[in-house]
């Protein structure tokens, strides 16, 4: 959030009055300044630190140095002290910082300055400079400053005519063009005298006005300071002119700054509000960070968990000694707005099966989120270890975690006083606590909607492939809404049954890749063995209700999906009370008479 600063504020009350000048006389609104002791400077100059960027004219910026010289910047860094401005004859008085202005005579292309040598009392030539191992008694232009021992530099102008004997031992250095001859023999400290032409504020100085500059980049006279013995008999005439327009004027300015005020309190009130709102926070758990204490939780970020695309991860202590996962968010641009909700949202989220937020960063561009540390990591680790072939997790125990996901994506769908939709369910973003409770993580793709509604706008697709439902991708299959949850649920499920991806499943060793969720459809029903690792008794009656349940959210079309509530239910239920779901991959089923995988859906952006 940004402040009007008291520069801005100048800035755009100057721009204000110049516009008006067109009218009458201008109001002053860059006063003097000047780098310690050194020359006033005024239009068309301007210290760039100091004063706004209406008060010079393009070209002529100044700054000041660390010992308070005014430094001149000209073209390719040719850089040279300003002793004296004359405004009347428009005239520098310059010197070198190393008092050897030839040194930087090279660099020098006057076409792209506005400045040019002072010439009036001086001839200008083009020289060509060559370094000789010994004196050239008849050149009388030498350069003392390049000279070194048992050399010295000659500055040869142009028009002087030579024999090829006169630049014997001499080896050519440069040209330089334009170049009055005086500046060749300068001793330390002398001036060089530099002119300018635009902008012509030299006759309007000598009248006693100021110079300054319009709305259209060119300048204007201001007589405002004329001296009183011009004045004569049309003083009389001149103040009630200057009344009349002054009067104007100072209602307009009255009025422009009244609207900087209102703008300059409405963004501190915007600013108040969110500090209010991260204050009172604090009676909701989460607490506010600083970007130093995120610093000192990790340990300055040595122990890193992961990296996705919205962030990286790292383990941290709190003081009381209580371990945290701190996200660091990458691209933090912005008013902050959407942070600021999806911490609202976040932090009122208080359920077994949901991540619990502790505590936020939001400090300039560094923004993150400290959750609770969960050290059996993700559902990922355990379900796809070693291929499938040694599960780590028994299936009582899966199947409390089906139930526990669902029941976290069921609150996120109606306990919330916002529809949370996560649009990212998959294994990796559950995480397993010590009791291997599941907590849905990582929102960095939820899109918030009103309860209301129960269709959501999106404008492209979202998610990880082989989770993502079908509508998501093509709106022939309908419209996108929280039944997309239940279709990557059902992804899920199916994986945790399987105990391998969905896709690419070498079954029993062959060599035919086959797509699992298919596969067990035919399975189920031909009433054949699911050919699942069964250790126990009454391991067979929980993958088969966990595989029926997985094949009804997978449906196609969202209207033939449970809802979650539903899908609660039947993960609590007996499974012999289960019916068998349509055939998903029935292609009579499908858009256009054909199957249709998720790789070969176009995708349709729609407009919110």
């Amino acid at each position: 959030m940004k402040y009007f600063s008291l520069e801005t504020s100048v800035s755009v009350f100057c721009l204000f009055v110049l516009v008006l000048g067109e009218l009458g006389q201008a109001l002053p609104c860059c006063p003097k300044s000047s780098c310690g002791s050194g020359p006033d400077i005024r239009f068309p100059f301007r210290l760039k630190d100091r004063q706004p960027e209406l008060c010079g004219y393009p070209g002529f910026d100044l700054s000041c140095t660390e010992r308070n010289e005014t430094l001149l910047e000209l073209p390719d860094s040719v850089k040279l002290y300003i002793q004296d401005i004359d405004y009347v004859s428009q005239i520098i008085n310059v010197s070198d910082p190393d008092d050897c202005f030839v040194r930087q005579a090279s660099n020098i292309d006057f076409s792209a300055s506005p400045f040019i040598f002072e010439s009036s009392d001086q001839y200008l030539s083009d020289y060509t400079l060559f370094n000789c191992s010994s004196p050239k008694i008849d050149i009388h232009d030498k350069v003392p400053c390049l000279g070194v021992p048992g050399y010295e530099v000659n500055a040869i102008p142009g028009h002087q005519r030579i024999s090829d004997d006169d630049l014997t031992s001499c080896t050519k250095m440069y040209n330089i063009l334009s170049f009055p001859n005086y500046i060749f023999g300068i001793d330390s400290g002398s001036i060089i005298q530099l002119t300018w032409s635009k902008s012509a504020c030299g006759l309007c100085e000598a009248r006693g006005g100021t110079c300054e500059l319009k709305s259209d980049r060119t300048e204007s006279c201001n007589m405002s300071h004329q001296s009183r013995r011009n004045r004569g008999s049309s003083t009389k005439l001149i103040i009630a002119g200057a009344t009349s327009v002054g009067s104007f004027i100072l209602v307009a300015a009255f009025i422009a700054l009244y609207y900087l005020y209102h703008a300059d309190r409405k963004e501190k009130e915007n600013q108040a509000n969110i500090e209010k709102f991260l204050e009172e926070y604090k009676a909701l758990t989460p607490t506010r960070y600083s970007y130093a204490d995120l610093k000192r939780i990790t340990n300055q970020f040595k122990d890193k968990l992961g990296q996705g695309a919205y962030g990286e991860v790292f383990k941290g202590k709190l003081s009381s000694e209580i371990p945290v996962a701190v996200k660091i968010l990458n691209n933090c641009t912005g008013n902050g707005e959407e942070f600021i909700k999806e911490v609202g949202t976040l932090g009122r989220i208080h359920h077994l099966n949901v991540v619990r937020l502790v505590g936020f960063c939001a400090e300039g561009f560094h923004r993150a989120f400290v959750y609770e540390f969960l050290p059996n990591e993700s559902l990922e680790k355990f379900i796809f270890s070693n291929h499938g072939h040694h599960r780590s997790l028994d299936w009582e125990k899966l199947q409390d975690i089906a139930l526990g996901i669902a029941k976290g994506i069921e609150y996120l769908h109606q306990g919330c006083d916002q529809r949370i939709l996560h649009f990212d369910i998959k294994p990796y973003n559950i995480l397993l606590d010590d009791n291997f409770i599941p907590k849905i993580s990582d929102f960095g793709l939820a899109k918030l909607c009103s309860k209301d509604h129960s269709v959501v706008s999106m404008t492209t697709a979202r998610g990880t492939m082989g989770y993502i439902a079908p509508e998501v991708f093509s709106r022939n299959f309908g419209n996108v809404s929280y039944k997309s949850h239940v279709y990557s649920f059902g992804m899920l499920l199916l994986e945790m049954v399987g105990g391998r991806k969905n896709t690419h499943v070498n079954v029993e060793n062959n060599s035919d890749q086959v797509f699992f969720p298919e596969w067990i459809y035919d399975q189920l029903d031909r009433g054949e063995d699911m050919r699942i690792r069964i250790e126990e008794e009454g391991d067979a009656k929980i993958a088969k209700k966990l595989t029926i349940v997985g094949l009804w959210c997978i449906q196609w079309f969202p209207i033939d999906r449970p809802s979650l509530t539903m899908v609660v239910q039947m993960l609590e239920g007996e499974v012999d009370d289960l019916a068998m779901p349509p055939n998903p991959f029935n292609s009579t089923r499908m858009p256009a008479g054909r199957r249709l995988h998720q790789d070969q859906l176009p995708v349709i952006s729609e407009i919110e």
